[in-house]
């Protein structure tokens, strides 16, 4: 197995597209399924299933071009709201794509990671959770973070909390807490921000995504529904950013004052 994973690493870098300046971590509101399936007569659910191919394509374009990690906004928060039929649906749609997608991940050399609160999931889905991220914990080729039950304010919150309880334990100074600190607290710790924020479905804002990793990311929007956001779309958006010059609140390069 771990011979068919080196394998399978240098296919891709060999075929990987001849683009340069790639993003290290792409992130991704997979925005519009719902609507996707409204224009089609279709039932909502019917949008976050066809949804699944296109979260498979992303995770074969980041293999194609050796994207290190890769962030997708599966459920948030405050999708709780939405009707409890669609909401089933979709727990059950995790548990399904866990049990039928993981075997592949692993073959691809792909570690599945969740961030998020789990507290409030159903039992069954937080151990497939569990039994995904163990069995991909040594893969190499791409970090696939699914957020799930996932809000950028409740893990800023989570994170004060725990600060606020390791100071109180005198564990941490207080003078010691900067940015760089705090963000060994999110769920995301260890791992780069995002370079590049992909927002198909037409609509421009955030959605109480990754508030805090994406202070200086690249966003690149699509008025294309997720459903439709295929592989060249994606490499599409590679290439956007490969031409965007990142200055991070400086001048451009060259530029005198």
């Amino acid at each position: 197995m771990n011979d068919m994973k080196f394998k399978l690493a240098n296919w891709f870098k060999k075929t990987s597209p001849s683009v340069k300046n790639i993003p290290k971590h792409i992130a991704i509101i997979m925005d519009g399924n719902g609507r996707w399936a409204r224009q089609r007569g279709m039932p909502r659910t019917a949008g976050h299933r066809v949804g699944m191919d296109r979260v498979r394509d992303a995770v074969a374009v980041c293999l194609e071009y050796g994207v290190p990690f890769l962030t997708l906004y599966a459920f948030s928060t405050e999708n709780w709201k939405r009707p409890e039929e669609e909401v089933r649906f979709l727990m059950d749609l995790f548990e399904e794509a866990l049990k039928s997608e993981v075997d592949k991940l692993d073959r691809q050399n792909v570690r599945v990671r969740f961030i998020g609160l789990r507290h409030n999931l159903r039992p069954s889905l937080r151990k497939l959770m569990e039994e995904s991220e163990a069995r991909t914990s040594g893969n190499t080729a791409l970090t696939l973070n699914l957020a799930i039950n996932y809000g950028g304010r409740s893990e800023i919150v989570s994170a004060v909390q725990k600060i606020a309880v390791a100071v109180r334990q005198g564990e941490v100074d207080p003078e010691e807490i900067n940015e760089a600190f705090f963000g060994n607290y999110l769920f995301t710790a260890g791992q780069p921000d995002p370079d590049l924020l992909i927002k198909p479905g037409g609509e421009s804002r955030i959605s109480n995504f990754l508030l805090w990793q994406i202070a200086y990311t690249e966003i690149y929007y699509s008025t294309k529904y997720w459903p439709d956001f295929k592989k060249a779309d994606m490499r599409d958006a590679i290439v956007f950013y490969s031409q965007r010059e990142r200055r991070f609140g400086g001048v451009k390069r060259g530029e005198s004052v």
